[in-house]
Formats: C-alpha cells, sequence, structure tokens
C-alpha cells in the first residue's frame, strides 16, 4: 500500500502522541503505514506513507538517488550566480551539497497558511523550484540560507514520479505502486 498525503504545517511526521501537538494520527486513520522519509514540522506538502519495508527504503534511501522536488519562497531575489551555486553544490557545515537542479518559478498554486509566513515591506520574496537527491537535515533550508536568501515557506511537491497533484492540505489517496519500483528514481 502507498499513500500520498498532504502534510500541513505545523504537523509532526510520526503517528504517536506528542501532547498538544498535531501528528499524521489526525489525518490518516489507516494502520501499519509509516512515512517513507520526513518532512519538518514546519515544512508543508507530499508525504509518502507505506506499509511495504522495502518500498519505504527505495524512497527514503539517500543511496538510491531518488528526486525530491521542493517549491522554496525565499527571501529576496536570488540572481543567477546564486541559482548557479545551487545548481553546482553548496558547502555547508556538514560539507558540500550534491548538484541540484533549481530556478525561479512564478507562485505555484497553493494554499494560505496559517499563519501566514512573516513578510517584510521592503523586501520582496521570490518562489524556488529546487530538485535534490540527498536527505541531509533542514537541507533546503540551509542551501537557500548558505546564497543569501533563506526560506521564508517550503513545500515538497514530488518525490520521484509521485506528486502532490491537487490534494489540499490533511488530504490523502491511495496510489498504484508501480511494478517497476525498484528502479525508479
Amino acid at each position: 500500500m502507498l499513500l500520498l498525503l498532504n502534510k500541513p504545517y505545523q504537523v509532526l511526521c510520526q503517528f504517536s502522541n506528542s501532547g498538544n501537538r498535531q501528528t499524521l494520527a489526525d489525518f490518516v486513520d489507516i494502520k501499519a503505514v509509516y512515512p517513507a522519509g520526513r518532512l519538518d514540522r514546519d515544512s508543508e506538502g507530499l508525504l509518502l506513507l507505506t506499509d511495504d519495508g522495502a518500498l519505504q527504503h527505495r524512497i527514503s534511501h539517500p543511496r538510491h538517488k531518488l528526486y525530491k522536488t521542493y517549491w522554496a519562497q525565499v527571501e529576496g531575489e536570488p540572481n543567477p550566480m546564486a541559482l548557479a551555486r545551487l545548481q553546482k553544490g553548496v558547502r555547508l557545515k556538514d560539507g558540500k551539497t550534491a548538484p541540484a537542479k533549481a530556478c525561479i518559478i512564478p507562485e505555484p498554486p497553493i494554499w494560505s497558511r496559517s499563519p501566514p509566513i512573516r513578510e517584510r515591506m521592503n523586501i520582496p520574496t521570490t518562489w524556488i523550484e529546487l530538485s535534490i537527491c540527498e536527505g541531509r537535515n533542514r537541507q533546503v533550508r540551509r542551501m537557500t540560507a548558505a546564497i543569501g536568501h533563506p526560506t521564508l515557506r517550503l513545500i515538497r511537491s514530488q518525490i520521484g514520479p509521485w506528486s502532490l497533484g491537487s490534494l489540499a492540505p490533511g488530504q490523502w489517496l491511495e496510489a498504484k505502486i508501480p511494478t517497476d519500483w525498484r528502479t525508479i528514481r
């Protein structure tokens, strides 16, 4: 079984009770499925859940180089040199990242967030689409900060062949597992 969930903002990527914070159990009532990868509490978007351990490993382990695509609303307007740094790999405290696919995009067709991002009157924001095949802790946020454009809002839109589509925050659907999933990139 494979579920595609649009994880809302401020939801923990776990099923176990965590005091008064929302978890996946508040949205998915199917037993014995587990996240294939994680999203930080303050990130939103596509999360895959499965009951198949081998599929979970294939999706989440960086060795398999499955691309994950994010929409990052960043502070300021990155110039071509800043985007080129993302595309070549950025030096972080834990080493240089692998090259990423990065480009500026128009604001994607997304839902409003509560609370909204902080906006500064004199500083514009820009949306970047960033695809990475690594899975370091808070990697996209650290990469955009390293080029001088901190992430204000982060939404994962795609993992390998699976995309967010028109799922609203908190909605999920069961997806078909491709027969060739062991070779998906």
